[in-house]
């Protein structure tokens, strides 16, 4: 064998290589807190900062949608309650949802998607910048089952830096951060849910379809063709405390 193609194969060896380290499935290790002081934004926030660390939405794979702003967000949980901070910096902020289970994609928004058990039926978390949630349940994006609204608005809690009043499309530069409480018991198909010691599969998201830039982020690497985060199988690995 000669030294130019042993030469050529290693580069493809390389690259391969490079290739799948560039798309290994993620794994985040989620700690296990407590929170003795009232659960609001400034608690919240100091015990994830203190015990969580931060973890970026920074995989971009859609070529017609160049548009990146910076996310990040922590995660933590205390067996019936998780905890999760998302922080934003981007260019175009809309809210224009204000109910629960509407299009909050289409605003400025970030997204948990979580299976659970890992047994394929996943709870897609939707939050617009305001804290307005979209909840549903289901194994695929045409097999949704929507969480009641009265419900969400009662476990789910959310405090954003940009406030709860909806409005119209602000350019500039703007960063906001979201706090949000998820009970275990908001996980309607799951009774008795409990995070200690649970592994899960999931995904963390960026989007703003009807802004300006529109984008979409992931924090597990989503290979397809067009934006679809309705894939449970590019989902990457929670280890719950």
């Amino acid at each position: 064998m000669n030294k130019l193609l042993i030469f050529n194969l290693l580069i493809l060896l390389s690259l391969i290589s490079c290739s799948d380290m560039k798309t290994k499935k993620q794994s985040l290790e989620v700690p296990k807190v407590s929170i003795q002081d009232t659960l609001n934004f400034n608690n919240v926030s100091s015990v994830l900062e203190e015990n969580s660390p931060l973890n970026k939405v920074n995989w971009w794979e859609w070529k017609d949608f160049p548009y990146q702003p910076e996310v990040s967000f922590r995660i933590a949980h205390d067996d019936s309650l998780l905890f999760l901070k998302y922080y934003v910096k981007e260019e175009h902020i809309l809210a224009r949802q204000t109910e629960p289970n509407t299009a909050v994609h289409r605003d400025s928004c970030v997204e948990f998607f979580v299976d659970p058990l890992q047994d394929g039926n996943y709870y897609n978390f939707e939050f617009n910048c305001i804290g307005t949630t979209h909840l549903a349940y289901g194994p695929g994006r045409g097999k949704r089952t929507f969480i009641a609204p009265e419900a969400i608005k009662q476990k789910i809690k959310t405090w954003s830096t940009l406030g709860r009043e909806s409005f119209e499309e602000k350019s500039g530069t703007f960063e906001w951060e979201m706090v949000i409480i998820i009970p275990s018991s908001i996980f309607t198909y799951n009774k008795g849910l409990s995070f200690s010691n649970l592994i899960s599969n999931a995904n963390f998201y960026k989007c703003g379809d009807d802004t300006t830039k529109r984008h979409y982020l992931s924090w597990n690497p989503v290979k397809t063709q067009n934006p679809d985060f309705h894939r449970p199988e590019h989902f990457g690995v929670l280890n719950f405390q």
